[in-house]
């Protein structure tokens, strides 16, 4: 599967921004997907997920009631709503899905960071006054 990520841009603290996934060359909804985003100097961490293993989703403590994560199979789409932006959010996000089952907490941790095959590209968010 083929991943395009799109959305980023500068934002004010407080603003809003909605992330999009499309997904193309597979059935998309046999998929784990989730987003995850790299600070400079640091690795990729999980910031939101859906699992197969048991349709569960996962938020990183630090966006939850903040972000929202959604998919529509039929479109092959992932998106991330975020709202109420910090500065603290401030980063690289990404895109990725893999076919290996798993809960959405599972995916979005170091070990399932490690394991993804399919990356979508960059998209930079940047939320500043």
């Amino acid at each position: 599967v083929q991943l395009q990520a799109s959305g980023g841009g500068l934002v004010q603290p407080g603003g809003s921004l909605r992330l999009s996934c499309t997904a193309s060359g597979d059935t998309f909804d046999e998929y784990n997907v989730g987003w995850f985003r790299q600070f400079p100097g640091e690795e990729r961490e999980g910031v939101s997920c859906f699992g197969t293993a048991d349709g569960s989703t996962y938020y990183a403590d630090s966006v939850k009631g903040r972000f929202s994560i959604t998919r529509d199979n039929a479109e092959n789409l992932v998106y991330l709503q975020m709202n109420n932006l910090k500065p603290e959010d401030t980063a690289v996000y990404y895109c990725g899905a893999d076919m290996w089952r798993a809960r959405a907490s599972d995916y979005c941790s170091p070990y399932g960071i490690r394991r993804i095959s399919f990356w979508g590209q960059e998209t930079l968010v940047t939320v500043s006054s």
